[in-house]
């Protein structure tokens, strides 16, 4: 069966790729392992779809090629994005500069592609495993549903995270089969395993929270947001952001802490957050320890922490001393927490690693190694923190694919005429 271009992975990436090439003209066909397309995108931003984001630049992506995920982004940005989807009848909306569809649904933007998709005449194999790629003279794809033919070929794979949505790691291979070099793949913006029985009596806890994530003793990271609080340690936005950081120093036998300041609304340090517990530990003198926190943080975490710092819940308020309160404010302010390991790629929302994107080109996303081959999405060295970011790299990254090999096809097809 012989295509201009094939796409391999019907996700995010995939799909864009497909309607943007398919848009200039290209017969285009997706190979997709699992019964459906689109699978990752209905859980995307919790079944809202969290498109894109207003505020854009370097700092919201990481990669070993720190500059590449904004250079893609440039040839492709966000308003090319939100005027993209408008032409698949999706109205985008802001909340706060975080883009949705009007709709709230996830369900809507994957229906649009691929409405899309079967308006262009994309051929979608579904339930198609790749088993080998050989080059020359184009690319010729084995897979279980037979042989595949094309000009050009897009790897669209994604990465190892949520792997029950289609994103199991195959893709990689097929990378190194055809030459490229893999970042060691670890999952990103994903929970903390930390050490401790304790966790468990603060299971469900939300709080507002500043953590600093330390490796080997020095900073890797810092957040602040909305922490959340399981039996086995921490989630919640501000831990998935640090997550990768944690990944990478586990990975490396390092150790690894969370400084966890519970009360970042108090900008000054602990020595005016023991005169404050003092102060409220002479107006509340009646209370036990175990409550005069009562109204400031929440009760069974305040608890906890009124044991770690040494001193009985149940002592008057008013008879703690100086040293006493002196390290509960060390516990309100800088908490630590020893992380064990991160949950695993089945939780994690993305990867850190991927496809070496020093071999690929920002501009067309096509492999500096291998003529004709394009690679896009999650499948590449980039991941971005919440809000938006990896979607965004999704879009781009299938789009500026998508083009380039319509383009390189037409060019094919000429000459062969």
């Amino acid at each position: 069966m012989k295509q201009d271009i094939l796409i391999i992975g019907g996700g995010a990436s995939g799909l864009a790729a497909a309607i943007l090439a398919a848009r200039k003209g290209a017969k285009v066909t997706i190979l997709e392992h699992m019964d459906r397309v689109g699978k990752k995108i209905l859980s995307t931003g919790n079944g809202r779809c969290n498109l894109t984001n207003l505020k854009m630049d370097a700092s919201c992506y990481r990669s070993e090629n720190p500059s590449f995920p904004m250079e893609v982004i440039g040839g492709f940005g966000v308003e090319e994005t939100l005027e993209f989807f408008r032409t698949l009848g999706i109205e985008p909306k802001s909340r706060n500069g975080y883009i949705y569809p009007a709709s709230d649904q996830a369900s809507s933007v994957l229906d649009g592609l691929r409405f899309e998709a079967e308006h262009l005449g994309v051929e979608v194999v579904t339930g198609c495993q790749v088993k080998e790629i050989r080059t020359g003279a184009g690319f010729q794809v084995a897979t279980g549903e037979g042989a595949f033919r094309s000009e050009a070929l897009i790897l669209a794979t994604g990465s190892k995270a949520a792997p029950a949505t289609g994103s199991d790691g195959s893709g990689y291979e097929l990378a190194r089969q055809l030459g490229h070099r893999v970042i060691k793949p670890l999952p990103a913006l994903v929970q903390l395993r930390c050490q401790g029985n304790h966790y468990r009596q603060l299971a469900g806890i939300r709080t507002d929270a500043r953590l600093t994530l330390k490796a080997g003793g020095q900073v890797q990271a810092v957040e602040r947001g909305e922490l959340q609080l399981t039996d086995y340690g921490l989630s919640g936005i501000p831990a998935f952001q640090i997550s990768r950081f944690g990944a990478v120093a586990l990975d490396k036998k390092q150790r690894v802490e969370v400084e966890i300041d519970f009360l970042p609304q108090w900008e000054e340090g602990e020595r005016e957050t023991l005169m404050r517990l003092s102060e409220r530990a002479a107006l509340l003198d009646y209370r036990s320890s175990g409550e005069f926190l009562s109204g400031l943080l929440n009760k069974k975490l305040a608890q906890v922490l009124v044991k770690a710092a040494g001193i009985s819940p149940e002592r008057p308020a008013g008879e703690l001393r100086q040293g006493e309160l002196r390290q509960l404010a060390r516990q309100l302010r800088c908490y630590r927490a020893l992380v064990m390991s991160v949950n695993p790629f089945a939780n994690a929302q993305v990867c850190r690693g991927g496809v070496d994107t020093r071999q690929v080109d920002s501009r067309t996303m096509e492999s500096k190694l291998c003529p004709g081959l394009y690679l896009a999405g999650e499948l590449l060295d980039v991941d971005g923190i919440c809000g938006g970011y990896n979607l965004q790299f999704a879009w781009s990254s299938g789009a500026l694919a998508g083009q380039a090999a319509a383009k390189r096809a037409a060019g094919e097809g000429r000459k062969s005429r």
